[in-house]
């Protein structure tokens, strides 16, 4: 509004000078001086509002994909990675994902040397991953996962969408300008035309007092705009700064290793490169960078990061000064374990400690559930953890999630895959996947989906329709579908849609949980059904409406009212309700799990699905008191 209202006063002192003009043109009186600044006052809030929109428009429609290709990154596909330093960089960013309770993003390579990653997009379910070559190829193991826990925290703290909205608001600031530099060559190409046709005259007539009137908004535009940009710098950087020392405090929880980002940190400033990036386009993402990659000036006011001491000392309070020397030949800890460790046990239970663990927990993971979910993806079958590397194999890997135990179902899954879906994706599934699938435990299968998730986001969009139709008949043909499945199905629908469809990013539009009552009764209504008897699910709806949830209504709704059909829309608007109520809700979940003290690994599991849908991802429930330990 400040700049709006620079424009007014600017416009009504110059419309004023010009009031004889303006009368020449309008008749006497026809234009007050009013009119004309107000106009301009208008058009200028429309340009800025008009120009941030588009901006954002753009940066949504190509999610954060449009961003990692507009620098210049390379999709990293698990089946056709070959390069050891870029395996080991997908391995890190699964073992963070699942340990979040987030999909795996899709992780875009920079070619540039300098030592520096970002994470863009709106929300966990566009966001990619982007990772320059001399960050894959400096860093040592330790030091390349504090990066991306760093990058992870943006993630789950909702970085991205701030981000991205401020640069639709500096681009807005910026048009400005640009009309101001417009104008500014159509006056010299007015006035050289003018000048060459009264030469002879002394420039005192109507067409020199336009030109001047015109040269004099220009200058005003061009000024405006600068200082309207350069204070939105000032205010993107000073916001950027304080969330980047946020962001290193949550990467030292979640991998409990201060020497890993602060190592990271110490590389940058040893490097010749640093961690300024060449591309063209590198200075409009500034503010989205592990560290300053562009220029940042004389002073250090137009700064994005802070300065990489500060940084190192917030970590190390210790630090001498030193810096690491190079590594030689590159990344000296390559290796990564090939063993497998033995799968969990099916038939283990979660305790209630660590389902309320895991509930405080929720987008601030701890180096524990890090821990954990490199165990479980070392725990899924090798011939099934390389299926989901591949689009076609993750395509076969969801299908088996999905096929029924019982013989006749699956028989007729079956033949609706072959009617349906891609004829290798079936054999593949049929002929080498399926009876790993079947022994998968139940918290191995929420993991899996993400893991698959970055290979199907790469599908064309033909595949992605016949997916999802082979997908839709599949569920079709399963006529014992169970919440959990369900509930899987789900999450993987919410996470792929926006790779492949417009998607509009939700918005909180309750700010109580009233006008959501009969929602929140199909909720806990579903999850007391789905976790015990008629007499126990009457006490399970209890211990989540009497003790968090009262708007919920006070008796236990119906199975018929609380069935697939009514909790599929019953989760998508409770998703439109603020975080903390929507905290309050998975609370009261957890405690109609919990309510028999008794939660198997289905019931966990589907927790932190209900938990996903409802874009608050859960860390992975840890056996025994290991969070405790830890």
């Amino acid at each position: 509004m400040t700049i709006v209202a620079a424009v007014f006063v600017t416009v009504y002192y110059l419309a004023a000078m010009q009031q004889e003009s303006l009368d020449a043109l309008s008749g006497p009186g026809a234009l007050p001086p009013w009119q004309v600044p107000a106009g301009a006052a208008g058009g200028a809030l429309a340009l800025i509002g008009g120009g941030s929109l588009f901006k954002v428009g753009a940066l949504r429609l190509g999610g954060g994909r449009g961003v990692a290709e507009g620098l210049g990154g390379r999709r990293l596909v698990r089946d056709t990675t070959t390069d050891p330093a870029e395996r080991r960089l997908l391995n890190v960013v699964d073992e963070m994902a699942i340990a979040s309770g987030t999909p795996a993003p899709p992780v875009y390579l920079i070619d540039d040397k300098s030592v520096n990653a970002f994470a863009a997009g709106y929300s966990p379910s566009d966001a990619v991953l982007g990772v320059t070559r001399g960050c894959v190829q400096s860093l040592s193991r330790d030091e390349l996962q504090g990066v991306i826990a760093h990058e992870f925290s943006h993630i789950l703290n909702g970085d991205m969408r701030m981000s991205i909205r401020l640069i639709g608001v500096l681009h807005g600031i910026l048009l400005l300008g640009l009309i101001g530099r417009l104008l500014l060559r159509l006056v010299f190409n007015t006035s050289h035309h003018y000048d060459s046709r009264q030469s002879g005259s002394d420039g005192s007539g109507k067409g020199g007092s336009g030109v001047l009137a015109l040269l004099a908004i220009a200058v005003a535009l061009l000024v405006i705009g600068s200082i309207g940009s350069l204070f939105g710098g000032l205010i993107k950087a000073a916001v950027s700064r304080q969330r980047e020392f946020l962001a290193d405090a949550s990467a030292v929880q979640f991998t409990r290793n201060p020497g890993g980002i602060a190592g990271a940190l110490k590389r940058i400033m040893a490097s010749v490169t640093g961690s300024k990036l060449s591309h063209p386009r590198a200075a409009e993402l500034s503010h989205m960078y592990f560290s300053q990659g562009v220029w940042e000036g004389f002073t250090s006011l137009m700064a994005t990061h802070p300065p990489l001491e500060d940084r190192i000392r917030a970590i190390e309070p210790s630090w001498d000064g030193s810096l690491p020397s190079p590594l030689v030949g590159g990344v000296a800890d390559i290796g990564e374990g090939v063993g497998f460790a033995p799968a969990p046990s099916s038939d283990a239970e979660v305790s209630v400690e660590s389902v309320d663990n895991a509930v405080d927990q929720i987008g601030d993971p701890l180096e524990a559930h890090r821990l954990y979910a490199a165990e479980l993806i070392a725990s899924i079958p090798a011939s099934v953890r390389t299926a989901a590397g591949d689009p076609g194999g993750a395509r076969a890997v969801v299908y088996g999630l999905l096929l029924d135990a019982s013989p006749d179902v699956r028989s007729r899954q079956r033949e609706t895959l072959y009617e349906t879906a891609d004829a290798r994706v079936v054999a593949s599934l049929f002929g080498r996947l399926v009876d790993d699938i079947d022994g998968l435990d139940a918290r191995l299968r929420l993991p899996l989906i993400d893991l698959s998730l970055p290979s199907l986001a790469a599908m064309s969009f033909p595949q992605y329709q016949r997916f999802c139709r082979s997908f839709r008949a599949l569920v079709l043909a399963d006529e014992r579908l169970t919440l959990f499945e369900w509930t899987l199905s789900q999450v993987l629908l919410r996470h792929l849609r926006p790779h492949f469809e417009r998607v509009r990013s939700p918005r909180v539009q309750y700010k109580t949980l009233y006008p959501l009552s009969q929602e929140c009764g199909v909720l806990l209504s579903a999850l007391a059904y789905a976790c015990g008897e008629e007499g126990d699910a009457v006490k399970g709806y209890a211990a989540g409406r009497d003790d968090i949830l009262r708007e919920a209504p006070a008796e236990l709704l119906s199975r018929k009212a609380c069935g697939l059909d009514a909790l599929r829309p019953a989760l998508d608007k409770l998703a439109l309700a603020g975080e903390r109520h929507r905290g309050r809700v998975i609370d009261a979940a957890a405690a109609v799990i919990c309510a028999d003290r008794h939660v198997a690994v289905a019931e966990a599991e589907l927790l932190r699905g209900i938990s996903d849908l409802l874009d608050c991802p859960m860390p992975p429930l840890l056996p025994g008191q290991r969070l405790a330990a830890s």
